[in-house]
């Protein structure tokens, strides 16, 4: 075998025992749904071209009113139809190898896949690389227990100052309508009212906290992981190629070989090519990404923490002074909806 085939810059590729990892789900779970990775991008046919002719692009096939004559219709050449029928039929053929080729992709990639699943094939693996995907699956995951954590306060403190609003107006209107208790009443009702601004002021940091939280897990760390599941189909494609060479390889050297294993050392660098330019899209994004999420985190905890410890110090002025260190602008009073329900 040529030195290109083997040739694989941090990689390796090692063989799959029965008794290796397998991931975290059961195998025939894992298998099935691997499987169904591989069938879901079926062959776009509408992505066929007409290139002799078609349908309205001439005026070909329209009749002259100068050939009717009486009752008599007279059409000048039956070209147009015999050029409409060798139309269909190149597009049927060329939709027809679109359809093969996606076959023939699919069953060699389902076959790679159930190889290495049952531990009769090789993988090709970058160590590195797919320890820090699986970090960054599992920061995802604990960023998203946080997310859902941080919305939970966020609905059950919105239900709180709501209630403080409600009991404050209880108070204040029961100041007005009890003279004997009017100054209890009336401070109870200022207390409250101070308590909801207060309130509505944290629920402004922590939204904010929220959104900034949804964006890196949903959109910045969901299009890393994108990248990440095009680099693991085409890590497949790039196996089975290979494994696909290799046992033409090793095959007698007639001439029809020859000719096949011609086909596959070509179709084998192009996924060869394919693979590797997806590895190093991956590590790039993966690169930006721990960047990103490091400068994104450290604004968003140092913001959660200030406020949560002013607001329960009843620190009025110093909670204010977050939300503006932080350019937090809350609705104007009167506002259809607080501002801080505004991204929920």
């Amino acid at each position: 075998m040529s030195d290109g085939i083997m040739s694989k810059a941090a990689t390796m590729e090692i063989p799959i025992s029965s008794n290796g990892d397998t991931g975290s789900l059961p195998e025939d779970d894992g298998l099935e749904q691997d499987l169904q990775q591989v069938m879901v991008s079926g062959p776009n046919l509408n992505e066929t071209s007409i290139v002799s002719g078609g349908y309205g692009g001439t005026a070909e096939g329209i009749i002259p009113t100068s050939t009717i004559k009486g009752s008599g219709l007279h059409q000048p050449h039956p070209s147009p139809a015999i050029g409409g029928e060798e139309v269909v039929r190149g597009i049927a053929v060329e939709k027809f190898d679109i359809v093969k080729k996606w076959g023939i992709n699919t069953y060699k990639c389902t076959k790679q896949l159930i190889s290495e699943r049952f531990g009769r094939g090789s993988r090709t693996v970058d160590l590195e690389l797919e320890t820090q995907i699986e970090l960054l699956r599992e920061t995802k995951r604990k960023y998203e227990c946080v997310l859902q954590l941080a919305r939970a306060f966020t609905n059950h403190f919105y239900s709180l100052v709501q209630t403080q609003h409600a009991l404050g107006d209880a108070f204040a209107d029961l100041s007005q309508k009890s003279p004997e208790l009017q100054e209890e009443f009336g401070y109870n009702a200022e207390t409250q009212k101070l308590l909801c601004k207060n309130g509505e002021t944290l629920l402004g940091a922590v939204n904010f906290f929220v959104s900034s939280i949804n964006t890196l897990v949903n959109k910045t760390m969901e299009d890393t992981l994108m990248t990440v599941k095009q680099y693991e189909t085409a890590r497949l494609e790039y196996d089975a190629y290979r494994t696909d060479l290799e046992e033409l390889s090793m095959g007698p050297r007639d001439a029809g070989t020859l000719c096949r294993l011609d086909a596959a050392q070509s179709q084998f660098q192009s996924h060869k090519d394919k693979y590797e330019k997806l590895r190093a899209d991956v590590a790039i994004k993966l690169k930006f990404l721990e960047e990103n999420k490091i400068k994104v985190m450290h604004k968003q905890l140092l913001l959660f923490h200030n406020a949560i410890s002013a607001y329960f110090a009843g620190n009025q002025q110093q909670l204010e002074q977050t939300l503006k260190q932080f350019n937090i602008k809350l609705k104007t009073p009167g506002a259809e909806k607080p501002s801080w329900l505004e991204e929920q």
